[in-house]
């Protein structure tokens, strides 16, 4: 009889209309065996000093003398607390190291050496060439650098909009997303922009996170001060099985059709039992 195929139907159409679209699935030609793997092209990428960077440098050697010169005095900050329980207050203080900003001309006044030009660099060049120029002061000096305003912003349809510090020299499009707890349901996947400020001139790259060639592009990795803005999918927005209301009607919907389903079902048993 034919009405004991109404559960399994009324159970496809339960599973199809739940099921979730297609346009919020990351990475959708993975599995696609045919697909060439993205080439990492830029997995060995290295930031490299900008105009505007705070660094912190640190010179030693095996004599603290010798290089004391070349560090700038930490700085001691007064700072007043209040103890709630005996209405007291105290004097506190905390140490925070100095910092260098590299300049518009991309550059630095370190102490004895005068300018240096450390903009373009990365890291390990700029910690050569500073270890070449003390040495010919001190006896095997080491240098330590640290870009310390090094942050990424992430805006448009997140979870979490922000600006983000990032304590790693690499951070990709996707550890920015993850930081700003994934995309919501209405931003679009196919459409993530980011846009990079070089010497003056905004470069804007769009993504289509939805296909794996994301990995073979330059821009995979970010560089401090970038802004990866996601846009909203307005279509989405409209079709989207998720809204609040939708919800509701979803619920309801899915309410009667399992009613539906249990009295089919008990329909086909009693016709059974009395055949």
């Amino acid at each position: 009889m034919k009405l004991k195929f109404v559960p399994l139907a009324l159970f496809l159409y339960l599973l199809c209309a739940c099921s979730a679209p297609k346009g919020i699935t990351y990475f959708q030609d993975l599995d696609d065996p045919n697909k060439k793997p993205a080439a990492l092209e830029y997995n060995q990428y290295v930031p490299k000093i900008c105009t505007g960077d705070l660094l912190t440098i640190t010179v030693s050697a095996l004599d603290p003398a010798a290089v004391a010169p070349f560090n700038l005095p930490v700085v001691t900050f007064a700072k007043q607390t209040e103890q709630m329980f005996n209405g007291t207050k105290e004097i506190g203080s905390s140490q925070a190291m100095q910092t260098y900003t590299v300049d518009s001309d991309g550059s630095i006044n370190f102490p004895v050496i005068g300018k240096v030009q450390l903009a373009e660099k990365t890291k390990r060049e700029a910690v050569d060439l500073l270890q070449n120029k003390i040495s010919e002061l001190v006896k095997e000096p080491i240098v330590n650098i640290q870009i310390i305003n090094y942050k990424v912003t992430v805006i448009g349809e997140v979870l979490k909009p922000g600006s983000y510090p990032v304590n790693s020299d690499r951070v990709t499009v996707l550890d920015a997303i993850g930081m700003a707890n994934d995309l919501t349901i209405y931003g679009n996947r196919e459409n993530v922009k980011v846009i990079r400020d070089n010497n003056g001139k905004q470069d804007v790259v769009t993504f289509d996170l939805t296909k794996s060639d994301f990995f073979s592009s330059p821009y995979c990795y970010l560089q401090q001060n970038d802004i990866v803005y996601v846009q909203p999918n307005d279509k989405r927005k409209k079709q989207s099985r998720y809204s609040q209301t939708d919800q509701v009607d979803l619920s309801v919907i899915t309410a009667i059709t399992s009613s539906i389903s249990v009295i089919a079902s008990v329909i086909v048993s009693i016709i059974a039992v009395n055949k």
